[in-house]
């Protein structure tokens, strides 16, 4: 790992029919509103992009942490629900709900692998920077 600060810089660029982020050396991203806000619901939109990388961080945290704590896993669904309401008169996101279902190998040690999950969910960099709360469901099972 590098050393601190980090910098991530990314651009978008419009016209008044589309948007595209971009990012050095990854695939540039359409983007336009939700349905919830005028749009047609077939691209991204910054809102499913929050929540995207809600979910993406969270992954790759817990696999370096089940990695380091060499926990044998075989798969990680995560789905992620972020609501966006009014809170004291400004549109946010005011929560972020995580449904993890993590399976183990045969025998595998379901109480740990939750306990590394809520490690995961703890120590999320992209959860942990916003002004939510955010809520775990693990559902463990092995093979």
């Amino acid at each position: 790992m590098q050393p601190f600060p980090h910098h991530y810089r990314v651009g978008a660029v419009a016209d008044p029919e589309a948007v595209t982020v971009k990012a050095p050396n990854v695939p540039a991203i359409a983007s336009a509103p939700p349905v919830e806000f005028g749009g047609s619901g077939d691209q991204w939109s910054p809102e499913y992009l929050l929540v995207a990388a809600v979910v993406d961080c969270f992954v790759l945290t817990f696999r370096a942490i089940a990695e380091k704590s060499a926990l044998p896993w075989q798969e990680l669904q995560c789905d992620g629900t972020g609501t966006l309401d009014r809170v004291h008169g400004t549109v946010c996101f005011s929560a972020m709900a995580l449904t993890a279902r993590l399976t183990l190998p045969s025998g595998g040690d379901v109480e740990r692998a939750r306990r590394l999950l809520e490690k995961a969910e703890r120590t999320c960099i992209i959860a942990n920077s916003l002004a939510m709360n955010t809520t775990l469901t693990c559902n463990v099972r092995t093979a």
